[in-house]
């Protein structure tokens, strides 16, 4: 068992299909965003490029945590140079006492589907406090999501 940090291969297919909308932008013939959210697992979860769905097993159970995570907040895609680019803000589970090895971001709105793993390369703690999961900058360099 094991997580591996991964933009997901049905994810990169589903893009190319038109399923996922991050933004009220959408050439699906609507405006409306799809919800994205982040659920947590322990370290017996296995995550990776292979994960194409949401799911329950060896997710993260504790004070201040919800099973199937929290909502994100997109932050518009955009482009610099030849890079596409999203990344979506910092999010916290206050007053959590949990410990997460990782975490699988996936689209709420369109039946689970697996976005992307995050390893956070060993157990992260909260102990009735704040975790938070820390994004990266969103640039065409660093931002979660990259399409170069």
């Amino acid at each position: 068992m094991a997580i591996s940090q991964a933009m997901c291969t049905s994810f990169k297919v589903e893009l190319l299909n038109g399923i996922h909308a991050f933004s009220t932008t959408v050439a699906r013939g609507d405006t409306t965003a799809d919800t994205f959210k982040m659920a947590l697992y322990t370290s017996s979860a296995t995550l990776g490029a292979t994960t194409t769905a949401y799911t329950s097993s060896n997710e993260v159970s504790g004070t201040g945590y919800t099973a199937t995570g929290q909502a994100l907040t997109a932050v518009a895609p955009t482009s610099s140079s030849t890079t596409a680019y999203l990344d979506f803000s910092d999010e916290t589970w206050t007053t959590a006492t949990i410990t997460a090895r990782g975490a699988l971001i996936y689209n709420d709105t369109q039946s689970d589907k697996a976005v992307a793993v995050l390893d956070f390369g060993g157990d992260k703690t909260s102990t009735a406090g704040d975790f938070t999961v820390v994004f990266p900058t969103a640039d065409d360099s660093n931002a979660i999501i990259r399409i170069a």
